[in-house]
Formats: C-alpha cells, sequence, structure tokens
C-alpha cells in the first residue's frame, strides 16, 4: 500500500523551502504528497516562533494534525520545536521533534518509530552548530519562482528577535552547492531564483576568501538563468562590492527589500540594529541613482517599546520622502525571551493599531504611485497562476500584473504592456512570448518607454 506524508508550513520562505526539501526526502522514500487536510500516514508541522502568536499557530496545527488522523506519525520541525521543545512533547500524540537540524534524517526517525513506537526528540544545541545543513531541491510544487536557499543563522541579536536562538549562529552554503543547484533549477525550467536565507545578505561573513559579492557575479554566469532576486538584504550589507556587482549584472532585478524596522535612530539603538539612518539613506539613494525605477520594499515594526509619536513621524516622514513601493508593516508582539520584553514603556493596543492603519494607508498610496509611473511600459512578467480568469505574475521590479492569456504559458518570460496600473494588481496585455534572456532591463526602462517608442524598444530585445 502507498504511504502518504502531508505537510503544513507556517512562517517565512525560508521555512517554506525547508518544506519542499524534506518533501524531496520522502518522495525518494517512495512516498506520495497529499493536501494536510487528508488522511495521511505522516504529518509534517513545520514551525514558526517569530511571535508568541507563532508558537499559538504551531501548537493549533499539530493539534489538527493528530485529531485527523490519531494512527498517523506526527512529527514536528522548525523553529518553535527547536526553541519549546518541551512544551512539544507535552502535546499528547507528538511523535517526532527534529527543530531546526536533522531534517535529512527524518525518514530515518519515522522508520524508528514504526518499529520501537517510542517518542523521539532530536533537538539539540544549535548555537553549537557551524555548518551548514545541504538541503537540496530540485524543483518546487507549484511554484513557478525558485527559490534558493544560500545561508542558515544569524549573529545580530535584536532585543526583539528570537530567531538566532531558533536557528543558530551564521552558516553560509559552500558557494560550489549554491551554483550546482541553481544550475539544476534553470534546467528544470525556472527562469527567476530567489536567493533567501535567514539572513541572506550576510552570506559569506562565515567564509575565507569569499562574499556575496563574489557569489552574485558567479550566479550571472549561470546559463539561462533570466533573473536573480535577492529576497531581503540589511542595508549594512549593501556594501560597494554588492552595489558595483548589482550595477554591471543583467540578471539581478531591480526590486530590493530592505528591512529598515524603524527611521529613528534612537529606536534603532534600542532594537540594536546596525546601521544609522543617514547610512540606510545613503544606500538606497545609491541604488536608485544606479538603478532608476528600482523598487525599495522594507519591513517595518510600529510600537516598539517607549517609541514616541515623534519617533513614529520619523518612520512616516522617511517613508514619505523616498517613496518606497510597498512595505510590511507589523505591530510590535512581545517576544517572550527577548531583551525587549523586559522594556519598560510597552506601547498600549490602541496605539500601535492606530500607527499601522496610518503606514499601511501610506504604502498603500505609495505603491499605487508606484504603478502609475508604468502606465503604457513594457514589462516582463512571469506568470504563476490563474486569478479570476486572468494570468498574473511579477515584473522584475515586484509590481503584480494580471493579462488576458492561456494557463500554457505558467512559468515563461512574457513581455505585457500595463493598461491599468494598481495596487495590489495593475492589468495589462500581452506583447510577446520571450524565448530568449533578456537584456538589462532598466536600461531601457528608466526612460518610461511608451508605445510610441515600441518599435525602438524591440529593436533593443
Amino acid at each position: 500500500m502507498e504511504k502518504t506524508v502531508a505537510f503544513s508550513t507556517l512562517g517565512c520562505k525560508v521555512n517554506h523551502y525547508e518544506t519542499e526539501a524534506m518533501w524531496q526526502i520522502f518522495k525518494d522514500a517512495g512516498y506520495s504528497r497529499v493536501e494536510f487536510e487528508d488522511n495521511a500516514d505522516v504529518f509534517v508541522v513545520n514551525t514558526c516562533t517569530v511571535t508568541n502568536t507563532g508558537d499559538k499557530k504551531s501548537r493549533q496545527v499539530i493539534r489538527r494534525a493528530i485529531r485527523q488522523n490519531p494512527d498517523a506519525v506526527i512529527a514536528v520541525s522548525g523553529c518553535y520545536a527547536q526553541t519549546a521543545p518541551k512544551e512539544i512533547e507535552a502535546i499528547p500524540g507528538v511523535d517526532i521533534i527534529i527543530g531546526t537540524e536533522n531534517r535529512d534524517k527524518l525518514i530515518d526517525y519515522v522508520e524508528q518509530y514504526h518499529e520501537e513506537r517510542q517518542p523521539i526528540n532530536r533537538v539539540q544545541n544549535i548555537m553549537k552548530k557551524r555548518t551548514f545543513e545541504e538541503m537540496d531541491v530540485p524543483y518546487f510544487t507549484d511554484r513557478t519562482r525558485a527559490t534558493l536557499k544560500i545561508q542558515e543563522g544569524c549573529n545580530n541579536f535584536c532585543t526583539f528577535c528570537i530567531i538566532p536562538w531558533a536557528r543558530g549562529l551564521m552558516r553560509s552554503r559552500d558557494p560550489e552547492k549554491v551554483i550546482e543547484q541553481a544550475e539544476k533549477l534553470v534546467e528544470a525550467g525556472y527562469k527567476e531564483i530567489i536567493l533567501t536565507g535567514i539572513h541572506t545578505g550576510g552570506y559569506g561573513e562565515d567564509l575565507k576568501d569569499y562574499n556575496l559579492a563574489m557569489l552574485l557575479r558567479d550566479l550571472e554566469k549561470v546559463e539561462g538563468l533570466n533573473r536573480l532576486r535577492i529576497s531581503s538584504i540589511e542595508a549594512s550589507q549593501l556594501t560597494d562590492e554588492v552595489l558595483d556587482v548589482i550595477y554591471h549584472s543583467n540578471k539581478i532585478v531591480r526590486h530590493f527589500h530592505i528591512p529598515v524596522q524603524s527611521a529613528s535612530d534612537t529606536v534603532l539603538k534600542r532594537m540594536r540594529r546596525k546601521y544609522t539612518m543617514d547610512f540606510y539613506e545613503s544606500r538606497i539613494l545609491r541604488l536608485k541613482e544606479m538603478m532608476p525605477g528600482a523598487a525599495i520594499t522594507s519591513d517595518v515594526i510600529v510600537g516598539f517599546p517607549g517609541e514616541t509619536e515623534e519617533e513614529f513621524m520619523e518612520t512616516y516622514d522617511f517613508i514619505k520622502k523616498h517613496h518606497f513601493s510597498e512595505l510590511h508593516v507589523f505591530p510590535y508582539s512581545t517576544r517572550t525571551g527577548t531583551p525587549a520584553a523586559r522594556m519598560k514603556d510597552q506601547i498600549d493596543n490602541e496605539t500601535k493599531e492606530a500607527r499601522v492603519k496610518k503606514l499601511i494607508e501610506l504604502s498603500d498610496a505609495l505603491a499605487l504611485s508606484y504603478a502609475e509611473k508604468f502606465k503604457d511600459d513594457v514589462l516582463e512578467i512571469i506568470p504563476e497562476k490563474m486569478e479570476d480568469g486572468m494570468l498574473v505574475g511579477h515584473a522584475d521590479n515586484y509590481m503584480k500584473v494580471a493579462v488576458d492569456g492561456d494557463e500554457s504559458l505558467t512559468g515563461e518570460l512574457v513581455k505585457v504592456k500595463v493598461t491599468e496600473p494598481g495596487y495590489p494588481v495593475s492589468k495589462g496585455e500581452i506583447v510577446k512570448v520571450l524565448e530568449k534572456p533578456m537584456v538589462k532591463q532598466y536600461d531601457y526602462l528608466e526612460r518610461h518607454v511608451h508605445t510610441s517608442e515600441a518599435a525602438h524598444m524591440e529593436s533593443r530585445i
């Protein structure tokens, strides 16, 4: 009888990548993948612990799996499993706990459980881990853009964050392994690769004579790769060398997610962030100068302990001044075990909610304004799925565009003319399906090419 496995993934892109890696291991062992709502033989819950709410949601999903099939093997991995294995062990019905390492041995643990019928807890002290755990993913389930994990862990210890205790210190993946997987993903048909990690821009800081800029140069040489996107990068990691690589690249897209968290130097100091706003501003100005039309997106935490109205307005005014194209706004959430949780002057929920609302309204207005700059321009999208009868995909600048088209174009490179700018989705019409890699898009898009210049643009592509 065929064995089945179901996964539930909470949290970040890294967790989703690791779920895909665990699925590959089960697939190689002869398992079929089913939906989490189905009656699987093995349930794997990949947990999140970034907030107390993440812990709560993780427990809810674990209990749901146990209720669905009490006879199934219930395995729990991820950040919450790493930081609170005893809490999970206390949930009746949990069989295997592995945290944020030993994922490659999960099949062995499942077989061990079948033989011994005794709970297995393999969570170890992640702070002692010094090597990157190889988890190759040759293709992704229901994905048209491939994610490539290049590093693990974080050395920053921001006062609001539990992640170093869940993921350990920074470990970079062997560059040869990164290139090898990138080549596999291109061979599998992916046109875009998204570099990801717990602290992606810190890649190489633990390596000798190799860094992020060198990796980007080597990935530039991967034949058949059209787009290279960095999922997130700190301002402090946008070194002059990295900026030089970005400037000369034909593949790095003009979208950069650069977490700011707060644009107040006094709040940043309490957060223990490793930059000042003068430095942050200098980096994004350089990017915009090098790559006109680049989208800058960011994460913002509002209501951090002690945040005054003046400090909040510093953030608001900075975001508005520099026309960020989109924000991920979060109210500060107390995370047990972090220094910020013990700080005085915790902000009340009503104030946090009002500040979140104000920043989201600004973000929506800036995102629409950014989209409107591209009216009648021709962008290149990779259709990802059908939504309301239309093909939807992201352009290189991360604008989401919907077009009339056949589902067979999913995953292909398609040139579209933006006819109705909008947010969160713009509408467009297909101009051409591409068969060859594009030249550097921002060389011509910075001039906002319109219909009257279409013939000139066609000659350049």
